[in-house]
């Protein structure tokens, strides 16, 4: 079994982890001039991005050329999906593949501008998260199957949700509009955890692109915290208990 993911606060590389099998960057891999995957089961593990999936990963399954018998998406999210799995069984269809299997874990929602992480921190008991994972664990390894239908419905609701989220807050241009306060040491951290390769770091200081993924992974990981959003609800940090800053650099840079 092999295991596409995308992290950028630890908890999709976690999920891929417990999943088991053999775990694959897709940034690492989108920096592939081809890429060929083939195994008897394949899988994507990546966050759902206002109700839909990160910008890189629908660009990898776009780039992908994936044989497999059984295909699988597993998200993982805070407050809601959305139409996320719609968006998986056409990303499949797209790649010449049929989607076998798609669920969602309940986690850390680290979208700072609407989420407080101390809040969602304190909401984990509650949403069990391991219990979560041994059922999608089961379920893949009895090879499950679901059916997903997109109806008009789900269409209509597809395009409500990109209008007023996706076409809001999954641009490129976002990280153009961070600030860097003056506790940046110029460490580079935040260019090492970037999945896009969007920062440059310099003795004078950073400087952000405009192929952002909207991860934020570098103001999640900034060991000077001195990275920020013009609107956040909190001030604290996030990065999944079992994964750590190293796991995360070594994971995008």
């Amino acid at each position: 079994m092999t295991i596409c993911y995308f992290t950028a606060s630890g908890n999709c590389l976690y999920v891929a982890r417990t999943i088991g099998g053999t775990q694959l960057s897709i940034p690492q891999l989108m920096r592939r001039e081809t890429i060929r995957i083939s195994d008897e089961a394949v899988g994507v593990v990546c966050p759902v991005y206002n109700a839909e999936m990160p910008m890189m990963v629908r660009d990898f399954m776009g780039k992908a050329h994936i044989e497999t018998d059984y295909f699988f998406f597993i998200y993982t999210y805070g407050a809601g999906y959305g139409e996320a799995y719609a968006h998986a069984k056409l990303a499949a269809e797209g790649a010449g593949l049929t989607l076998s299997y798609v669920n969602a874990i309940q986690m850390v929602d680290n979208f700072l501008p609407y989420f407080d992480m101390r809040e969602q921190i304190d909401t984990l008991p509650q949403k069990n998260v391991e219990g979560q994972l041994e059922a999608v664990c089961r379920d893949i390894a009895a090879r499950k199957t679901v059916d997903v239908r997109i109806t008009d419905v789900t269409k209509d609701r597809m395009a409500m949700y990109r209008k007023r989220l996706a076409d809001v807050w999954l641009r490129k241009d976002t990280a153009l509009s961070y600030s860097v306060n003056a506790d940046c040491i110029r460490c580079g951290v935040c260019a090492k955890v970037c999945p896009a390769n969007n920062i440059t770091v310099t003795a004078e200081g950073l400087t952000f692109s405009d192929h952002c993924e909207v991860c934020y992974a570098c103001l999640h990981n900034c060991p000077q915290h001195a990275i920020h959003l013009p609107k956040e609800a909190g001030t604290l940090q996030f990065r999944n208990e079992h994964v750590t800053l190293k796991d995360i650099i070594e994971a995008n840079e």
